[in-house]
């Protein structure tokens, strides 16, 4: 018994010690372990290029879906001469570009200047300099002027991922819509050069046929597009949240056709104003009253996403009343009401109604500064001028477009 008692009591020590020692020896191995558990990991950066000319819906939503890919977005805004060498002439120059690009919420960081093709040389920057992961582009070709494809060889490296293309808008397309213009120009005016002349500066000129295709696409448009930008933007990472009680809403509205970096620039200036910004966006019908049966050259749908995909928006009100009423201050808890100089609609002040009468009368309006004196007019104009340039540019892409839809098949995206 009493064997038996010392020998159980020699084996429990036993254990004991045993227990203490692997005890002691796992604690070791989790402290040696733990660093390497506990490091943080380091975000997967993806990188997408491109023209982004006359930047759209369709830019943005593939901005976005890239950002989805990864944790950090660096994009390569393509140098003029590039685009020169390529494409053709864009429609807006690099700064501007860079402007529009670095406006958008999804991204984190611009390279300019970056080139047409992912080039050895190229691709091997961005692995080891900026630490990118996987380059991404849409599902449709992008083919360089000797035939072969801009993104071999990153295809090759395993390095590639792929999104959906967003269909029914492109920068060719905004560049046909404004093109209609000067074929009713020619057709209307023939003969009498004065009449066209005046007719192209007042940019009253776009009618029914632009009209007609605009009707189009919002028909495509409503099953096509509009719901997955949609859904994305109010499902992001970055979603929109509303408002504190005591925040300084800014309220800014215009017609926003074409959006340029006119626009994100007196945007920037309208948020640093306040906490958070609120855009109103007039009809089409309250913007054809205003400035032409021609216009706008995007229709409401367009302009909102455009306008929503922008990092200084908050939120926007779709088909926002050109007057500014009392009810509608009340009802947003609008603290500054402001308007951009540098504008289409900057002879409100004459009007027999000034739709700012209200916000003016509580002193709540201000006239910005704006930074850019740029306008939907300007980007027109641009358009019609290098119309043969332009023209030569949109025949080479419809026929890649048209290869484009014939080989098409479905793509989930990476």
């Amino acid at each position: 018994m009493g064997w038996e008692g010392g020998s159980a009591q020699r084996i429990a020590a036993s254990w004991l010690i045993g227990g203490v020692v692997i005890g002691l020896s796992l604690l070791g191995f989790r402290r040696l372990a733990l660093p390497h558990i506990r490091k943080k990991k380091r975000p997967i950066r993806v990188y997408m290029d491109g023209c982004f000319d006359m930047m759209h819906y369709g830019h943005c939503n593939a901005l976005r879906q890239a950002r989805a890919l990864g944790d950090q977005l660096v994009v390569g805004v393509v140098s003029d001469a590039e685009i020169i060498a390529n494409k053709g002439p864009p429609v807006t120059p690099l700064d501007e570009r860079m402007i529009m690009v670095s406006g958008v919420k999804w991204v984190d960081e611009i390279i300019p200047d970056a080139p047409y093709a992912i080039t050895e040389e190229f691709m091997r920057k961005l692995f080891d300099e900026y630490n990118i992961d996987y380059i991404i582009h849409g599902d449709d070709p992008c083919v360089l002027p000797d035939g072969t494809d801009a993104y071999a060889l990153a295809k090759e490296a395993g390095r590639y991922k792929q999104i959906k293309r967003t269909e029914g808008v492109s920068s060719t397309d905004i560049v046909e819509r404004g093109q209609l213009g000067t074929a009713i120009i020619t057709r209307l005016c023939s003969g009498n050069s004065a009449m066209a002349a005046q007719l192209c500066n007042d940019n009253s000129a776009m009618v029914a046929a632009t009209n007609l295709k605009m009707v189009s696409l919002v028909v495509r448009h409503e099953y096509l597009i509009f719901y997955p930008p949609l859904a994305g933007l109010s499902n992001s990472r970055m979603a929109r949240h509303g408002p504190g009680p005591d925040a300084r809403i800014i309220y800014i509205d215009g017609a926003f056709d074409l959006f340029h970096a006119g626009h994100v620039e007196i945007l920037r200036l309208a948020r640093g104003l306040g906490d958070f910004l609120l855009v109103g966006i007039h009809t089409d019908l309250n913007v054809s009253a205003k400035r032409g049966h021609h216009r706008p050259i995007m229709n409401l749908h367009e302009r909102s996403l455009s306008v929503l995909a922008c990092r200084y928006v908050d939120e926007v009100i779709i088909g926002a009343p050109r007057e500014v009423s009392k009810d509608m201050i009340t009802t947003f808890n609008i603290s500054l009401v402001v308007h951009g100089s540098v504008s289409e609609d900057n002879d409100f002040q004459k009007e027999k109604e000034n739709p700012y009468d209200v916000p003016i009368s509580l002193g709540i309006f201000k006239l910005l500064e704006s930074p850019l004196d740029i306008t939907t007019s300007t980007i027109i104009k641009r358009i019609v001028s290098n119309h043969d340039a332009y023209q030569k540019r949109n025949e080479r892409k419809a026929e890649s477009e048209r290869r484009y839809y014939e080989d098409k098949a479905f793509v989930s995206g990476d």
